[in-house]
């Protein structure tokens, strides 16, 4: 939806779709709100000595599933620029939970992973969360599943880009 299509900031949503979708927008907050005390022990005690934030957990989710990344390739994803990405690649790195690699293909190309060290305890943290999102795609049917990650797709973009 376009501003225009939701008016200003004063208008209030239509009714239905407030009643519908948008009233279980709040008790998402605390699905992410728990991440912290989800995490396995030595992972929080990592993020908390070297002060990492949900932003750094996102780089690591992105690496979690086990496939070599660029810089580049992780700022697409993560919809935040090149600077910013390297800051939190070096960051993530410097603690031992990133390693960095040469490209051997491309020598100027640097491609990321986790740390093999850390890649069972982020797989089982990332797999342990997943789960309700995986029980309620288990509940619709195959066009609702599409519809339910074309929705999450489109506001994660309208969130990011406000």
């Amino acid at each position: 939806m376009s501003q225009d299509a939701v008016g200003d900031d004063t208008e209030m949503p239509d009714r239905e779709l407030l009643e519908g979708a948008l009233r279980f927008v709040p008790l998402l907050e605390t699905f992410y709100r728990r991440a912290h005390s989800e995490m396995p022990d030595e992972l929080r005690r990592l993020f908390q000595e070297n002060r990492l934030t949900a932003r750094h957990g996102s780089v690591l989710t992105q690496l979690t599933h086990g496939q070599e990344l660029s810089v580049g390739e992780l700022a697409t994803r993560l919809e935040v620029g090149l600077p910013t990405t390297s800051e939190l690649v070096g960051d993530l790195s410097r603690v031992g939970l990133v390693v960095r690699r040469q490209d051997p293909a491309n020598r100027r190309r640097v491609l990321l992973s986790l740390a093999e060290e850390y890649r069972d305890l982020m797989r089982a943290f990332a797999s342990r969360r997943a789960r309700p999102l995986l029980r309620a795609f288990e509940r619709l049917t195959p066009a609702e599943r599409e519809g339910f990650a074309a929705g999450l797709r489109a506001w994660a973009h309208e969130v990011h880009s406000a």
